[in-house]
């Protein structure tokens, strides 16, 4: 078998985060010891948003600061604690500052199509019809790739009523499946903001959402409190091109 192409998930670092027990700071560097220590290097790595807690300059030099020793291409998607503009200052993002984040990347054997799902000052994400048509035109533009399309807010319902209230509108969704259904090269939608790990369908194609480097939810199905798992282990996914299809795991670390 070939070596597969492999794209590392990090997600919601949150640094500068202090409400939770664990040091934002603390996770994201055991999380690339965790990527360094596997037996293989990743070709590019993703972090599918809130990599700061607060939007400030000072906490994405730090996230760039420690997502240094991964030495590999690094491609970040907006979240809601994220601010456009400092994310083009620190990662070079395409587009014109405040704009929708939204870029796509062939990096050899896959494409990377990034979709801004934020609502500046907002928890709650949203897709309206310009950034669908963005995406649609994207896809159809590209070379059809073995494509996954990254974004922050997942595109399914997780039953969690916390994350659901604060993810897409139903609309939103229906028009995302829409353009997917005309794109037979996606092979994979993953994202984050949930801070647990969870698989669902849209369109018939796999989705899933990365674990947070820092802090995980708990998973419930019946209350609205937000109610953190602080000894759950935090983890990431690593993404494997096989054969054209994109097999998904996700990795715990202490």
């Amino acid at each position: 078998m070939t070596r597969p192409f492999v794209l590392v998930q990090l997600s919601d670092l949150h640094v500068g985060a202090v409400w939770a027990s664990p040091d934002p700071v603390a996770g994201l560097e055991a999380a690339v010891r965790a990527v360094l220590d596997m037996p293989f290097r990743p070709d590019a790595v993703l972090v599918s948003g809130d990599l700061s807690d607060h939007g400030t300059d000072s906490e994405y030099e730090q996230v760039v600061d420690l997502l240094a020793p991964l030495a590999a291409p690094v491609y970040v998607v907006p979240g809601n604690h994220d601010d456009r503009r400092a994310l083009h200052r620190h990662f070079g993002v395409p587009g014109a500052a405040g704009e929708p984040v939204q870029y796509s990347v062939d990096l050899g054997a896959m494409r990377l199509v990034v979709l801004d799902t934020t609502r500046p000052g907002e928890d709650p994400g949203a897709l309206d019809e310009e950034r669908l048509a963005w995406l649609d035109a994207e896809l159809s533009s590209g070379p059809a790739l073995p494509t996954v399309v990254a974004m922050h807010h997942p595109p399914v319902e997780t039953g969690i009523p916390t994350c659901d209230e604060s993810g897409l509108p139903p609309a939103d969704r229906r028009g995302l499946a829409e353009v997917v259904l005309r794109h037979e090269h996606v092979r994979r939608l993953v994202a984050g903001h949930v801070h647990r790990a969870v698989y669902g369908q849209l369109a018939g194609r796999p989705v899933s959402t990365a674990p947070s480097t820092y802090v995980q939810l708990r998973l419930h199905f019946h209350t609205r409190d937000v109610a953190l798992a602080e000894r759950e282990p935090a983890g990431f996914a690593v993404h494997a091109l096989l054969d054209g299809e994109v097999v998904s795991h996700v990795q715990p670390f202490a």
